[in-house]
């Protein structure tokens, strides 16, 4: 399976696909040099197989090379951050 991690910023999203399948996405809101990222979703056909993580990953290192703040408004995202730590500087406090 080929999966592709992009920003699709028109939906205020980043999004995981296979081909043309939307398989996950994040949904974000943009202000200035903060992200508020507010909701993580995978389709139920692909649960289970680490898409949220890669979701999470992907988007918190985009962030980073953007330098944006973060605000993990999701639980998703804020339980990724605790488990790894080292993406704790970029949480907005």
């Amino acid at each position: 399976m080929d999966i592709k991690f992009a920003d699709a910023p028109e939906r205020s999203r980043y999004e995981l696909t296979s081909g043309e399948e939307v398989i996950g996405f994040i949904d974000y809101r943009l202000h200035g040099d903060v992200i508020t990222m507010v909701h993580t979703e995978v389709d139920e056909a692909y649960s289970g197989q680490g898409h949220a993580g890669t979701l999470a990953r992907s988007a918190l290192d985009d962030a980073r090379s953007r330098g944006l703040s973060v605000v993990p408004s999701c639980p998703y995202v804020a339980s990724y951050i605790e488990k790894h730590p080292e993406y704790a500087d970029l949480v907005r406090h």
